[in-house]
């Protein structure tokens, strides 16, 4: 059986599927993957279960990156055919089944929307895969010992960014109640990462630098390691929650309706306003520092 999996271009859209990509897995655990997906978020899938290729869709003008993937897949006749962009292309490939999510954006959990393409109720939780050697490569960054938290102070537009100095007061609120703890700061590759996380490194000279050179699967490793993870609405944010770690995700301008992180013990703070209108500043440093110590001591055994 050979099942093609087209999902999204970016990071975060991208881990909401592995929900549905792990049921399917469950569901077929013989069939060969070939998934579909955009560069950024093409590493996430390099360890799944049953994995043929990866498609990597590189955007191009006039949508001619459709006419690439119909290409590719044209000459396979697939079981099973499962569209969570909404694309034409389905309709012109050789399938058995073709599951096609409906295009737009709709209000609700986008979680939601894409169980829904397979009829899956509740919907299941994003998952990330990763290898032995990518787990113990991560427990030399991240060692055993003392607990470890994480701050993800990125995203992928400054209207979602919280203030720096504010992760840095919260992290002296959570040292406050736990002096041992370490502290881990996670961001992307590329210069425009590493510039907004370079204030929150520089103000905490101890913090373990866990960004920039590692793939997303190493990330996830590291991520998995931590204690807790609080960061911006961003890739990252679904990523630490699919690892199943304690998780609080930051909202201000972007809808925690649609996007709030899902996982085992992920929970979101909103600047309050009205939602998807409101600057992240207006998001206060005792509430997160509140709604993060909270977070961990529901969580701990």
């Amino acid at each position: 059986m050979r099942i093609l999996f087209i999902t999204a271009t970016r990071l975060g859209d991208a881990v909401l599927s592995t929900g549905i990509l792990a049921a399917l897995i469950q569901r077929y655990p013989n069939a060969r993957m070939t998934i579909a997906c955009g560069p950024v978020a093409a590493d996430l899938f390099r360890n799944v279960p049953g994995l043929e290729r990866i498609l990597v869709m590189d955007k191009r003008r006039y949508d001619l990156h459709w006419l690439d993937l119909w290409r590719a897949c044209a000459p396979q006749r697939w079981d099973i055919v499962v569209d969570l962009r909404g694309s034409a292309t389905s309709f012109f490939l050789r399938a058995g089944r073709r599951h096609i999510m409906r295009g737009g954006r709709r209000p609700g959990r986008r979680l939601e929307h894409l169980a829904g393409v397979l009829n899956l109720i509740p919907p299941p939780l994003p998952t990330v895969w990763t290898t032995r050697a990518e787990r113990d490569g991560a427990a030399r960054i991240i060692p055993p010992g003392p607990m470890v938290m994480a701050f993800g102070p990125t995203a992928n537009w400054d209207g979602k960014i919280w203030p720096a100095e504010r992760y840095v007061a919260v992290w002296h609120a959570l040292h406050a109640r736990y002096p041992q703890a370490r502290l881990a700061v996670f961001y992307g590759p590329g210069e425009y990462e590493a510039r907004l996380a370079r204030p929150v490194l520089q103000a905490l000279p101890d913090a373990i630098d866990a960004g920039a050179h590692f793939t997303l699967t190493q990330t996830a490793a590291m991520l998995a390691r931590c204690a807790l993870y609080v960061g911006n609405d961003s890739g990252l944010m679904h990523l630490a929650a699919a690892t199943g770690i304690p998780t609080l995700g930051l909202f201000g301008p972007s809808r925690a309706s649609e996007y709030a992180p899902a996982g085992l013990h992920a929970r979101w703070i909103a600047a309050p306003g009205p939602e998807g209108a409101t600057p992240m500043t207006g998001l206060q440093t005792p509430d997160v520092a509140h709604a993060a110590l909270t977070l961990l001591e529901d969580a701990r055994p």
